[in-house]
């Protein structure tokens, strides 16, 4: 996520615990979506929850990008 700003990355995780708080959250809904839909049993029947997740880890994607580029300008 974000190549561009890895050096930044690691710097405001170390330094910003919000950011380093929303970077974990988007990588365990990152990991939990991976798992349900690697499921064969649960893909299906999971889809509204799929569907929940992915919103939720593009909000947070979003306010990651927001914060990398507050604190790159």
């Amino acid at each position: 996520m974000f190549p561009e700003y890895r050096e930044l990355i690691s710097e405001l995780k170390q330094s910003d615990a919000h950011f380093a708080r929303l970077f974990d959250e988007h990588n365990a809904l990152d990991d939990k979506l991976t798992g349900l839909e690697n499921d064969p049993v649960t893909s299906s029947s999971a889809a509204d929850e799929i569907h929940e997740l992915k919103v939720k880890k593009l909000a947070l994607k979003e306010q990651l990008y927001d914060l990398l580029k507050k604190a790159s300008a």
